[in-house]
């Protein structure tokens, strides 16, 4: 009983971890929405694929192909090349976990997005310990979150038809860029030279390999040059 209620605090707090990205879903997933209307998809279908894909850049990337009139296997290529990066976050929170069930893995590895990511590791960075309760309470949250922001979104698209005349489409990237930032200041102030040098050169070879790869290969590609270069370089 007791262990129940310890599982249930550290759920509620991943909840609360969540609120940021809570405020960035619900900008960007109304963004979604309305694209996802303005290209002829119903309310059931904008739901059904948040739903189903839960990927913010791949169901834009899907209202893109399909205003396009792509071919099937098209945008399924491409949708999987863009979330190909999932494989990399979840093999690295894998080792986090590594005490709990399959079930729970596979339900953490499911809905981890950029942000969860960000957030997850943010808080491992500042020396905090999370559980498998408190990473669902996080994932969770954000999942419903994401597809209760599509629908409303699909639900306005009739009045709003262009979601840049509100900013609604750099609400993500605005996000991201503050999980980012918080995520690497601690990492700045223990080890400095370490951490510029591996910012850099991971930028550089991103730069370098979007010049004869797709963005999603190079983003990739560079994650793994980065990591690489991590384990290679030598504590301060």
């Amino acid at each position: 009983m007791e262990k129940q209620v310890v599982s249930n605090q550290r759920f509620i707090q991943g909840v609360k971890a969540c609120i940021p990205t809570i405020m960035g879903y619900l900008g960007i997933g109304m963004a979604m929405g309305i694209v996802g209307k303005a290209v002829g998809l119903t309310i059931f279908q904008v739901f059904l694929m948040s739903v189903l894909v839960y990927a913010g850049s791949a169901q834009f990337i899907i209202c893109s192909l399909l205003a396009l009139q792509a071919p099937l296997a098209s945008i399924v290529f491409t949708v999987f090349l863009v979330n190909l990066r999932h494989f990399l976050m979840s093999l690295s929170v894998a080792s986090y976990f590594k005490q709990d069930s399959l079930l729970n893995g596979i339900g953490i590895g499911t809905l981890l997005t950029d942000e969860s990511y960000g957030v997850l590791m943010a808080t491992l960075a500042k020396k905090e310990s999370v559980s498998s309760a408190w990473t669902h309470g996080l994932n969770l949250t954000a999942y419903l979150t994401w597809i209760f922001s599509t629908v409303l979104g699909a639900l306005l698209g009739n009045f709003i038809p262009d979601p840049n005349t509100f900013g609604l489409d750099f609400a993500l990237t605005a996000m991201f860029l503050g999980l980012f930032l918080f995520q690497v200041q601690l990492p700045l102030k223990a080890q400095q030279k370490k951490t510029i040098l591996l910012l850099l050169s991971t930028a550089a070879s991103l730069y370098v390999l979007m010049r004869f790869f797709s963005a999603e290969l190079s983003v990739i590609l560079s994650t793994l040059l980065g990591c690489t270069m991590g384990v290679l370089i030598k504590d301060e």
